[in-house]
């Protein structure tokens, strides 16, 4: 974990002294505000460019470093490009990655105009343009639909931890939200006193420290954390070196079992970790797989269908696995029960993997090009309890093929027992995108979870064991 602080609101400090503050909280950073500053005016500034080249070694010989150039205007204010390009150009001269903007509008087709302009302005610099979660962009929807738009590495994010979390959104939204775009946070604490937002110090206000910091940690995120504190907020609390000195011990509580997780392993490139070593054998069952990532990385997208809008965190996703699992039992289905998936790349294929392996039930995965004796000879042989299908793909008509196998199918009740001739076992049918008599849609196959308590997928997933069959497969 990297910690630093604004100088944003410290406007009588001098630049030897917001760097003596920093090191002595044992602090990593010191990040830069309106360049056009008092800090910064005059030839011995440390944003002089004569002087750039020994600000950056005199900072990296007392291991500090500068994470943000923080621009003070509103990015839609006609005049701002101007700002813009003296922010990049200390950024160029100091080595510094980001440039923090912001803006109060709340029209995203200006937003979108001005965001281009600014692109234009940075060029080919090494320096990435930050919008702050702030304003209109507390609602972190809409700043991913900007930043989206635009996909492009010189625009990313800015997490303003205080402004989500006082617009209503949690950890995990944002998270969902921004994932990978967030590369520096700002944070500040506060409490709610009568309707009002009031500054406390961090950790000692509302905010959910514990949560944001999973959040951050279900990203990797390796970047700085950046106290913002206005010495007038509190009275008798202008004291920098305390100030530093609390957020510093504050954060350390996060250490080791939060953002440093020394027990992962790094990739490669040390962009991600793994939970177990690379071309390792796991002894866990697959039920306790999805529990340790979702105990990792509770906030990190584990699957993403763009084109099916189905977007889940593992936290999400295993929510969504337990109700299937409970709904399989519901009806019927029990550790050593086959259960057949005859889909394409959809959601529920994968949900009905999970589902369930978690209750020691065994997947069934049938070919998509198979034709009418080859689905029989399958379902038959597996002894198929439960029929997860599309209703076909390419030349293959499985709707057709199933009622073919199942004319008892018609005359059944959805969610009573089949029970078909050429097919005796098979109790079951689950439909996904379509409709057929006599079976369940996966929305309505879902409204029977309730039947089931969440403990007894519990109890059914401990009582797996490693080396029980999982997975059927037929060429």
């Amino acid at each position: 974990m990297k910690l630093s602080f604004s100088i944003q609101y410290w406007k009588s400090l001098s630049w030897a002294e917001a760097i003596g503050a920093a090191l002595d909280a044992r602090l990593a950073g010191v990040e830069l505000f309106d360049v056009n500053g008092a800090m910064f005016q005059g030839k011995s500034s440390p944003t002089n460019p004569e002087l750039a080249a020994a600000t950056r070694r005199s900072l990296t010989n007392q291991g500090l470093s500068l994470p943000c150039v923080d621009s003070a205007g509103d990015f839609t204010d006609q005049r701002f490009v101007d700002e813009l390009s003296e922010c990049v150009e200390v950024a160029v001269n100091l080595g510094v990655p980001y440039v923090g903007i912001h803006t109060d509008c709340d029209n995203q087709a200006a937003c979108v105009e001005r965001v281009t302009r600014l692109l234009d302005a940075v060029g080919d610099k090494p320096v990435t343009l930050l919008v702050a979660t702030t304003g209109a962009y507390a609602d972190t929807a809409r700043l991913r639909d900007l930043l989206n738009r635009f996909a492009d590495d010189r625009l990313a994010a800015l997490w303003d931890m205080h402004s989500t979390c006082v617009f209503g959104e949690d950890a995990e939204a944002t998270i969902t939200n921004l994932g990978a775009y967030v590369c520096h946070v700002h944070v500040h604490d506060f409490r709610r006193e009568e309707g009002l937002f009031v500054p406390e110090l961090v950790g000692e206000g509302a905010l959910p420290m514990r949560e944001l910091m999973n959040a951050l940690r279900s990203v990797n995120y390796d970047g700085f954390i950046s106290l913002q504190w206005n010495p007038d907020w509190i009275d008798g609390l202008g004291d920098i070196e305390i100030l530093l000195t609390h957020f510093a011990s504050c954060m350390s509580r996060y250490e080791g079992t939060r953002l440093n997780r020394k027990h992962l392993y790094w990739n490669n490139r040390h962009t991600g970790n793994y939970v177990w070593k690379k071309e390792t054998l796991i002894e866990k069952t697959f039920p306790q797989v999805l529990d340790t990532m979702v105990q990792e990385f509770p906030d990190q997208l584990a699957i993403k269908f763009t084109t099916l809008d189905y977007t889940r965190t593992y936290s999400q996703f295993r929510d969504d696995v337990d109700e299937f699992a409970r709904a399989l039992i519901s009806l019927g289905v029990r550790a050593g029960s086959k259960v057949t998936i005859w889909a394409t790349n959809v959601p529920a294929w994968f949900l009905t993997f999970w589902a369930t392996t978690k209750i020691g039930a065994v997947l069934v995965t049938m070919n998509t090009a198979y034709k009418i004796h080859e689905a029989e000879y399958l379902l038959r042989q597996s002894d198929t309890h439960t029929l997860v299908m599309i209703d076909g793909y390419r030349d293959s008509n499985y709707k057709q093929i199933v009622n073919e196998l199942c004319p008892e199918l018609k005359d059944n009740q959805p969610g009573r027992p089949l029970h078909a001739r050429r097919l005796p076992f098979l109790r079951n049918v689950i439909t996904v995108g379509f409709r057929m008599p006599g079976a369940l849609t996966w929305e309505e196959s879902l409204e029977y979870a309730a039947r089931t308590p969440i403990e007894e997928v519990r109890r059914m997933a401990a009582a797996v064991d490693v080396n029980d069959v999982c997975n059927m497969q037929w060429a």
